[in-house]
This record gives structure tokens, sequence and C-alpha cells, in this order.
């Protein structure tokens, strides 16, 4: 295990509840995420990352914007997407907005890339489904000519022509934008971060997390065949930590089941059983519980798939204000340390 952790906080802006049970606007919910933020950097947390849906549930369409009210507010937390869907978006317009963000965050922002697992925004933008796979394999190349800076001699089948074009703002001599690979269970995706040398993060959102080892082992595999170098791996999944344990299982039977559910309609996915939610919160991808219980699960499948970076997604399903800024501070002052000292890793 490497000896260098990192702990973060993602959410996909879903529309949060007031103490009575009220449905708050996503106007309110926008803001109440960038309190989030605050407090999450307030407690030391690394990583405070934003999702991009175009759904009724949530608030964040456009995650550089909230991010940039949050550089404002905030000192040393990392603040990144999760994740930016490249494929129906426009590289040259995601470098300008990124770019953008680093002088305002002094350098904190990260992009995760990802294929899209919910679809909604290729219609919007005019994108066919069919062309999934091909429009983020171009998309990327053209990501990685973005980052190198200059001018830019670029050709593709579903991007615009470019000669000895330079992008604005340029990023600063010498610094980046850091990248990441979201990868939710496609061997291909493995080797494209591989490949263009980008870290992995794995969504892992159901089922037992060690059904993944094989994706980390063919991460090592083929950065050893292609010689490329190897980085911290890391994760994300759902979680609720509360103190008293039925609370917990209760708020997330509650929105946890239902924000799945939801998604489930568009999926076909049968709706959730209690069994199953029940499988998910003691061998499966919830971490739900208390910080000990939580902390212990998530010593444990950090160190069977060697993993040296861990993003809890809170709010699933909207939740009290009370609930989520509770799963905030447990998560941060209980289950980080915790999780250091069972692993062994930086303190």
């Amino acid at each position: 295990m490497p000896a260098k952790l990192q702990f973060g906080l993602d959410t996909f802006g879903d529309l949060a509840f007031q103490e009575d049970g009220t449905a708050m606007s996503a106007d309110a919910t926008l803001r109440q995420v960038v309190h989030e933020a605050q407090l999450a950097d307030e407690l030391g947390l690394q990583m405070f990352a934003l999702g991009e849906h175009h759904r009724p549930e949530f608030a964040i369409s456009s995650p550089e914007i909230v991010l940039g009210a949050i550089a404002m507010v905030t000192k040393q937390i990392k603040l990144g997407t999760a994740v930016t869907v490249l494929s129906s978006d426009d590289p040259v317009r995601v470098f300008e907005r990124f770019s953008t963000l680093h002088g305002l965050s002094h350098g904190r922002e990260e992009i995760m890339l990802g294929r899209g697992s919910f679809t909604e925004s290729f219609p919007l933008y005019g994108y066919d489904l069919q062309n999934y796979d091909e429009l983020f394999t171009e998309k990327i190349a053209l990501w990685q000519k973005l980052l190198a800076g200059g001018k830019l001699n670029w050709s593709g089948k579903f991007t615009q022509k470019l000669t000895n074009t330079t992008v604005y703002p340029q990023l600063p001599k010498g610094e980046t934008i850091a990248t990441s690979l979201a990868v939710g269970g496609s061997p291909e995706s493995i080797i494209r971060a591989v490949y263009y040398d980008i870290p992995v993060v794995i969504a892992i959102i159901g089922g037992e997390p060690t059904r993944f080892r094989p994706y980390v082992d063919l991460y090592h595999k083929a950065a050893q065949q292609l010689k490329k170098p190897e980085h911290p791996l890391g994760m994300h999944a759902h979680g609720i930590i509360l103190d008293d344990e039925a609370e917990a299982r209760s708020v997330g039977w509650q929105y946890i089941r239902a924000e799945m559910d939801r998604i489930g309609i568009d999926r076909g996915w049968a709706p959730m059983t209690r069994d199953r939610f029940e499988f998910e919160i003691d061998k499966g991808a919830y971490y739900v519980g208390t910080p000990e219980q939580v902390a212990q699960k998530l010593a444990k499948n950090m160190k069977a798939l060697d993993m040296s970076r861990f993003d809890l997604v809170y709010g699933t399903g909207g939740q009290l204000i009370h609930q989520r800024e509770a799963t905030i501070r447990n998560y941060a002052t209980k289950v980080v340390p915790r999780v250091r000292e069972l692993i062994g890793g930086e303190a």
C-alpha cells in the first residue's frame, strides 16, 4: 500500500431537503453545496468533486461554475469533477473552462474525464450515442494535445479542425490541469488510461468491491507492457456516516434506494429490495453505518484493491441538511484518521 493516502468527497448535486422534509430548490441546493465544500476544506479533506447531470433531481449541470464559486471561499482543498462527460462536450471549451478555474483556484483544479454512465447529455448537445466510444477516443486525444500548450494543429472526425491555433487562457509555463480517468468496469478504459498516462479512479457503486481486483491487476500489467508509469489508484462509492447505525441504515434506505430506483427506471433495473440494500452495506459497495463500521470496511477494501485514494459520494438522493453535514464531519474527523491508522498510511 502506497504511503500517501488521499480522501475526498463527491456529490452529484442531489436536490437537498430542509429539516421539515421540504425539497430545496436547485438554487438553494447549489448554495448548500458551496457551504459543504467550505466545511470539507475546513476539516482538512483533500478533494471536493462535482458530478455533471442534466436531470430534474440534480442541481449541477455546469460543475466548473460551481467550482469557481467554491474556489473563492476555500483555501487548500482540490476542486474536481466526477465526471466531465468529454464525449458530449467540446474539448477546447472544456480546456478554456478549466484553465480559467486553474487561475481562480491557484492550480487546485482536477478534471476527471469519463465516457458518461448517464447519457442525457448526448442528445441534449446533438451527439449520436452510436458514436459513444469513438467520440471519447478522439476527444481524449485532443485533450492531451491541449494540455501540451502552444499552437495546436488538429483534425478529427467528430471535432473541429484547428490550424496553428492557440487556446486561451494558456496555462502558466510548467503547469498543467490535473487529469484523471473515471472507470466503471471497462477493461478498455483501463488500457486507455495507461496509454495516455492518466491516473484511474474506479466507480464502485454496486456489488462486492473485490470483484474489481482484476482491473487493478490489468492496470499494473498494462503499465509494465506499455512501459508507462504507474499512478496511485483511487475509487469512489456511496455512503452515509452517522453516529447511530440504525439511523444511518434508515436514511440510506430512504434516500439511496430512492435514487437508485429512479436511475433504474431508465436502465431497466429491478427496484431495490431490502435484502439487496442490506447486502450492499454488509458486503457490497455502500459505506453506511457508524464511523468505526465505515472505517473498518473502507480500510479492508482499500487494502484488498491497493487503493491510495477514496472519494465518498455523500448526499445521495438529497437527504436532510443535517444528515449531509453529519456525514461530512464524521468522515473527515473520525473515518479518515481511523482508516489511516488501520492501513498504516501517512497520518
